[in-house]
């Protein structure tokens, strides 16, 4: 009799981490895409286990939030500091988890010294090459074998079409972005490479970015697949977005999405998609729900990440990574831009470590 109830109770354990585990991020999308979030450096060391324990169990890969970065990573110009970063590579080691490198080439968060000789004047054209080759090859060369995947060039392209006025861009001209993904291929030949962009629901840098992947690939250069930054809000044209996929995937690459948020509060003017420099002074009535989401909100949240939602499981064949640009609400940059000070809701876990509402219905979606 003891043997029999013994058999039933672990019969019905299994059963219940069974029901569980179909009811995680991860499982669910497991066959689909894998599903990822930024993570930041307190969340990678912290030993407190719910937070672990949602980083384990609801994602598949995982990206550094800040920590790859060149001003993180290469702070001085005879200085680097691989801290940080070993230790979100460890961690998604031992979670059996992808892991992405961002970002290589970005014209934000990058130290001073990078652009300036030893008489702070600007570098020349050769020396920045110099220096851009050295920063990817010994990146990348570290990692080599250990991260899936690099955005190699990061928001190259204003929302107009145009390349942005970058001081990569001027001082090298239009090819830094092939070369930096030549230099990315020499580093780690197995490595995906990426473009990562914003405001993918624009035509305009939809075609730029098409144009982008054509002189890649002329130039006999590897290009993986385009990241879609997806920082979207209730008036995202979801059909340019989807538009957007579509036509990056005709081009024979890979789509990952890969900074999804969605803010519940109101712009001051405009939408700014991600645009890092853009701020705006606080104003109270711009930061509604300091008291908690209201559920007439919650529930528009839901419904345009159900949307969201069924357009990538659409689309799965051509989508190899969908990734929360953040842990939990609470940690999302959007509670500080474009104006600082303010209380956001914008990701798919809420700050007591909880999956949203929301959660639920992506999973059913997905079953």
């Amino acid at each position: 009799m003891k043997q029999n109830r013994l058999l039933l109770f672990l019969l019905f354990s299994l059963s219940v981490v069974s029901i569980y585990a179909q009811n995680t991020m991860r499982e669910a999308f497991k066959d689909k895409f894998l599903i990822g979030a930024a993570v930041n450096i307190r969340q990678v060391k912290s030993k407190d286990p719910k937070i672990q324990k949602v980083i384990k169990e609801q994602f598949s890969a995982l990206v550094p939030e800040n920590c790859m970065k060149p001003e993180e990573i290469h702070p001085k110009q005879y200085l680097w500091d691989f801290s940080d970063a070993d230790a979100i590579v460890k961690l998604a080691q031992k979670n059996k988890q992808a892991i992405t490198g961002h970002c290589l080439v970005w014209h934000s968060q990058v130290p001073y010294w990078f652009f300036k000789d030893d008489m702070a004047q600007p570098v020349t054209k050769e020396e920045l090459i110099n220096r851009m080759r050295d920063h990817i090859h010994t990146v990348v060369g570290r990692y080599k074998g250990k991260i899936k995947g690099w955005d190699v060039v990061n928001e190259a392209i204003l929302d107009n079409g145009q390349m942005r006025n970058t001081q990569f861009y001027n001082t090298i001209g239009p090819e830094y972005i092939r070369l930096a993904f030549q230099f990315a291929h020499e580093a780690d030949p197995n490595a995906e490479l990426y473009y990562n962009d914003y405001s993918m629901d624009n035509p305009a840098k939809r075609q730029t970015v098409v144009n982008i992947i054509r002189d890649l690939k002329a130039h006999g250069c590897r290009i993986d697949g385009v990241g879609m930054q997806s920082h979207v809000s209730f008036s995202t044209n979801l059909a340019e977005y989807e538009k957007s996929i579509e036509t990056f995937a005709a081009e024979g690459v890979k789509v990952m999405v890969t900074e999804l948020d969605l803010s519940v509060l109101p712009w001051p003017s405009g939408n700014y998609g991600a645009a890092v420099e853009t701020n705006f002074e606080y104003q109270k009535s711009m930061n509604p729900y300091t008291d908690g989401l209201p559920a007439d909100k919650a529930k528009e949240q839901t419904d345009f990440f159900v949307k969201l939602f069924k357009i990538y499981l659409k689309h799965a064949d051509v989508i190899d990574r969908v990734t929360f640009w953040g842990l939990t609400d609470g940690d999302s940059w959007k509670n500080g831009w474009p104006m600082a000070g303010r209380t956001d809701y914008p990701l798919a876990i809420d700050r007591n470590y909880n999956p949203k509402p929301f959660v639920e219905e992506i999973i059913k979606l997905a079953k």
